[in-house]
């Protein structure tokens, strides 16, 4: 009886959350490990499943950047990247576009398999993202083409809406279609962004391999709950928040500006951490809130 009663109180400590997000949308961007364990991926759908079901209307964003590797290493091509992004000449296109619908279409049919609805937005009428060529700068500032790679410049805000209402999940893949008809590799995590604010979105929840913000990297106990977008680039600038952190953490920033209201950095690994983060009083992860007095986690 007393196991009943605690399941029964988790339910009622997730009433609150159920209620004040109910229609209101999350964007979730798969990364890290979770898109290579099939059982983490597994308990991580099935909690995207469940949060459709209870009145919340999910996307998913994902790359594939493990998988790309392997699949570039066994076509014999060197991966090149500049300041964490992927040089993209035509055969990585095409093996980043195949790689990337391959993981797409898995994702969508696990959906179903766990009872969820879900649907592809890639290409023709379902196409959701849309950009132009992009560059980055090298240590010495000088700009460095990376061929086929890009930034959102678009969203198709309608597309995803339309399924989103219908009660399907949409899955979308980080490739944009530029105004000449060309893909282009974006970066998953910014393509996250871009869809969140496009929508803006309620939330928008990084699954990642690390626990959330650590104050050591080397220490999981130093997680830092709650950080407001000021404190955030404090610690940029003290080199607590370092290396392939950053350009989560601007897009993190760039996505509060344009009015998502919260963003979630939660470990994929630990299961059912997205239903924790979401419904729970403490949550798991590192939540991260504009400095424009947007309430912080257990208010």
């Amino acid at each position: 009886m007393e196991q009943a009663i605690r399941k029964a109180d988790v339910l009622i400590e997730a009433l609150h959350y159920i209620r004040q997000f109910r229609n209101r949308v999350t964007v979730i961007k798969l990364g890290g490990s979770v898109l290579e364990d099939a059982d983490t991926l597994r308990d991580m759908l099935l909690d995207v499943v469940f949060m459709e079901t209870v009145g919340m209307r999910p996307v998913l964003v994902h790359g594939a950047g493990k998988a790309i590797d392997r699949a570039m290493a066994q076509a014999g091509l060197p991966v090149r990247k500049t300041r964490g992004r992927r040089y993209t000449d035509a055969p990585t296109l095409a093996i980043v576009s195949d790689v990337l619908q391959q993981t797409a279409a898995h994702l969508e049919r696990t959906i179903h398999e766990l009872g969820g609805r879900a649907v592809r937005l890639h290409g023709g009428s379902l196409q959701a993202l849309y950009g132009q060529r992009s560059f980055v700068r090298d240590e010495q500032g000088m700009a460095v083409d990376l061929g086929f790679v890009g930034e959102v410049t678009r969203v198709d805000r309608d597309v995803i809406e339309r399924f989103c209402h219908a009660g399907v999940i949409p899955v979308v893949p980080s490739l944009a279609l530029d105004p000449q008809g060309q893909w282009l590799n974006v970066n998953a995590d910014t393509a996250a962004a871009a869809i969140a604010a496009a929508l803006q979105a309620e939330k928008l929840v990084f699954v990642t391999d690390t626990p959330g913000i650590l104050r050591d990297v080397h220490d999981p106990e130093s997680l830092i709950p709650t950080l407001d977008s000021e404190q955030c680039r404090q610690l940029v600038q003290a080199g607590v928040i370092a290396s392939g952190m950053i350009p989560k953490i601007e897009a993190c920033l760039e996505s509060l500006q344009a009015g998502v209201r919260k963003i979630h950095i939660i470990d994929g690994r630990v299961k059912h951490s997205l239903l924790l983060e979401i419904y729970t009083d403490r949550g798991v992860g590192t939540e991260i809130v504009s400095s424009a007095g947007v309430q912080a986690r257990g208010h």
